[in-house]
């Protein structure tokens, strides 16, 4: 799944730029900082500003969860079959759907994320899980370099970004958003396609041009990372409400699991090659 939550609309709103709008700041409206007296001492600290400690913090709260459900979810996997097939458990199912609508809310309510980004990370956990384990009975050892390479990624991408080799820049930031909803329109009009008997399917082959077609989103889902670290980054700067660390988390998570799921496609097809 693309992420385009963490964009430049979301910065304006969540800093009190743009237009008011419930759930995005503080009942009273657009947030801003309390009046004091002066600059704060080195022994007076701000609890009620994100951070970017606290959005990593957050983010590793909902990575363990995700691990612990997709945990559940591998082994909710039945074995294969006499003939080889491997049925996908309806638990898996079931989470694919309550991690969709948990990601809507979360997208439109951020005031919620410290309760929907936890949902969406187990419900979501579990069918990642289910994913990787039918993965794993069709590419033995499949999963393990999935896994490594999305760690990977997202180190060399948060280097790149800290070292300041990859600049969030405007432009940057509109041609990375534009592309990934670019991206989600094509999956979108694909699907209707397909649900009235045409055939878009050659992302999903493992032809040549299909695997050019998956590393780009691939590359494209680690260009978003660099977008969720900037928000982070300028959270921090711009002193956020606290609760925003958890829609800073959830974004880096829908990332990461985009990311993986690229990659894993992408591996898959290289096998079959």
């Amino acid at each position: 799944m693309a992420n385009p939550i963490l964009n430049e609309k979301s910065f304006s709103k969540a800093s009190g730029r743009g237009v008011e709008e419930a759930g995005w700041a503080a009942p009273s409206g657009a947030w801003a900082p309390p009046i004091d007296d002066g600059p704060i001492s080195p022994w007076q600290t701000r609890t009620d500003a994100m951070t970017a400690r606290g959005a990593a913090s957050a983010t590793m709260v909902l990575m363990s969860l995700l691990l612990a459900a997709a945990a559940f979810g591998w082994l909710a996997v039945p074995e294969a079959a006499a003939d080889g097939t491997v049925k996908f458990p309806a638990v898996a199912g079931v989470g694919m759907i309550v991690g969709l609508v948990a990601a809507l809310v979360t997208a439109f309510k951020p005031n919620l994320a410290r309760i929907t980004a936890p949902i969406y990370s187990i419900a979501q956990g579990i069918a990642l899980g289910a994913i990787s384990k039918m993965f794993e009975i069709a590419y033995d050892g499949i999963v393990l370099q999935a896994v490594g390479a999305t760690i990977g990624v997202f180190a060399a991408m948060l280097f790149m970004y800290r070292t300041r080799i990859i600049r969030v820049t405007s432009k940057f930031r509109r041609i990375v958003v534009g592309a990934t909803l670019g991206l989600m329109l094509f999956y979108g009009v694909s699907l209707l396609i397909n649900l009235f008997g045409g055939n878009v399917s050659f992302f999903q082959s493992n032809s040549g041009l299909s695997i050019i077609f998956s590393i780009f989103v691939a590359g494209l889902a680690a260009a978003n990372l660099a977008l969720d670290f900037d928000f982070i980054e300028r959270g921090e700067r711009e002193g956020f409400p606290k609760q925003m660390e958890w829609f800073a988390a959830f974004g880096v998570m829908v990332t990461l699991v985009w990311l993986y799921l690229e990659i894993l496609r992408l591996l898959a097809k290289l096998r079959d090659n």
